[in-house]
């Protein structure tokens, strides 16, 4: 097994199973739920989608040959609210994931030794997906703990539910022919 394309048909995989959680989360919420703030202080979910847009249109456009801190993002307008619809947040987060996709799916094995540069520091190609990889999977947690705390008791499970780990082991066994 060569390791360049099962790294990046991984970081794909993973990256996808991240995105589901957040579509799944968005499912179960209306748009008012999309603006809830827990505190004063914390980033709704909306926050969160803009920031995540922004980072992934900034850090994936011309992902090879540009910074990944474009000129033209505005981080901090990230954090701003602004009056989005549930279907325009949804709209950016989809468009901020296809970007992403896209350009890895785009990426050829040879390309992870390449290095590109984020806020004019030099990267690796790997080492800039594994940046991501870590950054977007902490949002995406963000995402699903606050749609979980606004559904409460109506929370639809998006992994294992609790005292469910046995019958899901069962289940994976089964479906492995195990």
């Amino acid at each position: 097994m060569e390791l360049a394309p099962q790294f990046l048909a991984d970081a794909i995989k993973r990256l996808r199973y991240y995105k589901d959680l957040g579509d799944k989360s968005f499912e179960q919420l209306n748009e008012a739920d999309m603006h809830y703030t827990p505190t004063a202080d914390s980033n709704s979910i909306a926050i969160i989608i803009q920031h995540l847009y922004g980072n992934m249109m900034s850090r994936f456009t011309n992902f090879l040959t540009e910074d990944g801190e474009k000129e033209w993002r505005k981080r901090d307008a990230e954090f701003e609210p602004m009056e989005l619809t549930k279907t325009d947040l949804t709209d950016f987060w989809n468009t901020g994931w296809t970007t992403v996709l896209n350009t890895l799916e785009a990426l050829k094995p040879d390309d992870l030794l390449k290095e590109i540069t984020i806020r004019s520091e030099k990267l690796f190609v790997f080492d800039a997906i594994l940046r991501q990889l870590a950054h977007y999977p902490y949002h995406v947690g963000q995402i699903v703990f606050i749609a979980k705390m606004i559904k409460d008791k109506d929370w639809k499970n998006l992994s294992v539910p609790k005292g469910g780990s046995k019958a899901y082991e069962e289940l994976v066994r089964e479906k492995a022919g195990k």
